[in-house]
């Protein structure tokens, strides 16, 4: 199996090194490289195209624009000299952001991110809720919680507050801790707050939303993240 492979960028040398890093890998194939989004849509309504490498600051048509234009969108993965572009980029479910110059190592953790969104295109596969569950200490009691339960879980110095759908357990514990001990659909957004993803009700660049409660999202914790909201 090989993944048709779309370069765009206005600078040569960019697209040179980007092709340079795929000739590396045997499962790649490059369909276009593109100097501009104009090029690069006509390309794209005639061919599959699996993933694209999307420079966000070019002339006529900035990259991000193009993207959240297109109809039918590839996987994309934006590169740019400008951090700044990177929640943007985020935010249009892409998956990675690389920045200039990109190295090869860095540039293979990004397939890797690809590589996993197209063989396990949800994290929480596989889960059998009805028999996901942990036993934690309150009140001198061994408590069963099912995890379907737990909307999220709040630190309070040495306790851990859990929020469940009709109520709330305080048990003696560490966050860190305990996110070893739940599984793939709870997400660490802050360093004081775990969060079911199933019950996610929105998100910005700075928070979480379930129902009503809103908790913010660490800066060392966003692009983490992002990439698993917009991969699940």
């Amino acid at each position: 199996m090989h993944y048709n492979c779309v370069i765009v960028d206005d600078e040569d040398l960019a697209r040179e090194l980007i092709a340079s890093h795929l000739n590396k890998l045997d499962d790649f194939k490059i369909v276009a490289s593109c100097s501009s989004a104009v090029e690069a849509h006509a390309v794209i309504q005639k061919h599959e195209v699996d993933l694209l490498f999307l420079d966000i600051e070019m002339p006529v048509l900035r990259g991000n624009e193009f993207y959240k234009a297109l109809n039918k969108k590839p996987k994309v993965i934006f590169t740019t000299a400008y951090r700044e572009y990177a929640l943007d980029g985020f935010e249009l479910s892409a998956i990675d952001f690389l920045l200039k110059p990109i190295v090869f190592s860095r540039f293979l953790s990004a397939i890797e991110k690809f590589k996993a969104t197209v063989t396990q295109p949800s994290l929480l596969t596989n889960i059998d809720d009805t028999e996901s569950y942990i036993y934690v200490n309150s009140n001198k009691k061994n408590i069963k919680i099912e995890f379907d339960n737990i909307l999220y879980i709040e630190s309070i110095k040495d306790y851990l507050k859990i929020h469940l759908k009709n109520k709330h357990l305080i048990i003696k514990h560490t966050l860190s801790a305990f996110e070893e001990k739940v599984d793939a659909r709870f997400l660490r957004v802050h360093r004081s707050f775990i969060v079911n993803m199933h019950y996610i009700s929105a998100y910005t660049k700075h928070d979480i939303e379930i129902g009503d409660i809103e908790l913010p999202i660490g800066d060392s914790y966003k692009e983490n993240v992002f990439f698993k909201l917009n991969n699940t």
